[in-house]
């Protein structure tokens, strides 16, 4: 079914923008066998299109276990990349993958599509007590469950201790955002940026999430979206504090993430912090090497300095809807394998992976991991022997629910600089440009079939 048909069906899959608290693969002693099983002797070959880097280590035990299913991960780029190479295909009718990798903001998007598998009859239904709340509801539409959570994203401040202690800054007594505020005037004194922020959407979305704003909503029959961004209140509260924290010059607007330029900013102290989610600690290693020792991690700072928190990336696994059975449940078995099955798991925890089933998220040796392990196997402690896990731990503990993502979201991102970059460059402010999407994101809606409140 192609996307423009959906304009006349976006019932179709229900609740179109769940709770996407991002969620994780977590530890268990289950075997990862399904309910409902390819045969043991077809052959069957699998496609799975993944930017992960730990899902592919998960291939060589999988297929040890289930030697009749070959499985292909293939990188098709990034995110976006993918969620555009992915539409085609689907769409064309030819080219899908079996499994595809999707972040929990893009989910919905895709079970309104009519894309996806649901998953319950598989057994998947049967977890919701293996991952945390807010991992299992982003998954779970209109009654039914439509991915594997993969990763987890709660948020965190990740900070150079060295350049904090020139500063003269205890990242540790730093809980709200007027004290983050004084902070980054010592950090600038100092001669680096608190942070950086280029406009980025993901960025924006979480840091609404953590003041407690609600601006979208769909119903559960998937016809009706909310937007409101001009009117939430902590949408305004979050708008207004970064708006003075850019007219001062206090974080990097200049510099856009995952750049050279951006890593090597982190790499020499000249970006001394980032409000990010729990799976940045390998990149720290890989893109900073030389802040090996010299960072740590705590809490993030909020408005009010309550402890709560919100997510910032994560992703599922999700099985493309096909009319091979066999294929699906083969499919489904290795999701179950890298999403669910203790072995599967720990390959990708080692692997960098930040979980959020609550076995792992307990185990005394992931708490007490103070060590990040390279491809070569060599121990560091980056974070200059904090128990890093344990404060990552605490901060997915703290994650809120109720944030809702809207079902078209991968839309809403994509449009998000068109009209809030000027902000970042002293052109214009965040206020305006946030009223600017509200009102592109209300008339797309409209163009997809939607209602729109």
């Amino acid at each position: 079914m192609k996307f423009t048909a959906m304009k006349k069906t976006v019932a179709l899959a229900g609740a179109a923008a769940m709770l996407v608290s991002v969620a994780a693969c977590g530890g268990s002693s289950n075997t990862g066998s399904s309910s409902t099983g390819s045969s043991s002797d077809k052959k069957i070959e699998l496609t799975v299109w993944s930017w992960d880097s730990t899902l592919p280590r998960t291939v060589e035990g999988f297929e040890k276990a289930n030697p009749n299913i070959k499985v292909k991960v293939t990188n098709a780029g990034t995110n976006k990349d993918e969620y555009n190479a992915l539409s085609n295909a689907i769409e064309g009718g030819s080219g899908a993958p079996d499994i595809a990798q999707i972040e929990y903001y893009a989910l919905p998007e895709y079970v309104i599509r009519g894309y996806l598998e649901n998953l319950s009859d598989y057994g998947a239904s049967d977890f919701s007590d293996f991952y945390t709340p807010g991992t299992w509801a982003s998954v779970n539409i209109n009654d039914g469950v439509y991915a594997l959570p993969m990763d987890s994203g709660p948020m965190a401040w990740f900070y150079n201790k060295e350049v904090f202690d020139k500063a003269g800054v205890d990242a540790t007594q730093v809980k709200t955002w007027d004290q983050f505020y004084e902070a980054a005037k010592k950090i600038k004194a100092a001669g680096s940026y608190i942070t950086s922020d280029s406009g980025d959407a993901g960025f924006f979305d979480s840091m609404t999430w953590l003041a407690g704003a609600k601006p979208f909503s769909t119903s559960k029959d998937g016809k009706t979206v909310s937007i409101d961004l001009t009117g939430d209140s902590k949408v305004k509260e979050f708008t207004d504090f970064w708006q003075k924290m850019i007219d001062e010059g206090l974080i990097d607007t200049k510099t856009v993430g995952w750049t050279d330029d951006w890593n090597k900013g982190l790499d020499d102290g000249s970006i001394a912090s980032l409000l990010t989610g729990a799976w940045m600690p390998y990149n720290l290693l890989s893109g900073a090497p030389n802040g090996e020792g010299k960072w740590r991690i705590a809490q993030m700072p909020t408005a009010d300095g309550s402890e709560t928190n919100s997510e910032n990336g994560g992703s599922s696994l999700a099985v493309i809807k096909s009319d091979d059975k066999d294929k699906v449940a083969a499919a489904y078995k290795f999701m179950e394998y890298a999403c669910h099955n203790a072995e599967g798991i720990k390959t990708r925890v080692d692997g960098g992976a930040f979980p959020a089933d609550n076995d792992t998220l307990k185990s005394s040796d992931f708490l007490g991991m103070t060590a990040l392990t390279d491809s070569d196997g060599k121990a560091h402690e980056y974070f200059g022997g904090q128990k890093f896990n344990e404060e990552l731990a605490k901060a997915a503990a703290n994650v809120s629910t109720g944030y809702q993502f809207l079902p078209i979201e991968v839309y809403a991102r994509g449009k998000f600089g068109d009209f809030v970059g000027d902000a970042y460059t002293g052109k214009g402010k965040l206020a305006d440009g946030i009223a600017a999407w509200q009102k592109d994101l209300k008339s797309y809606a409209e163009g997809q079939g939607y209602t729109v409140k």
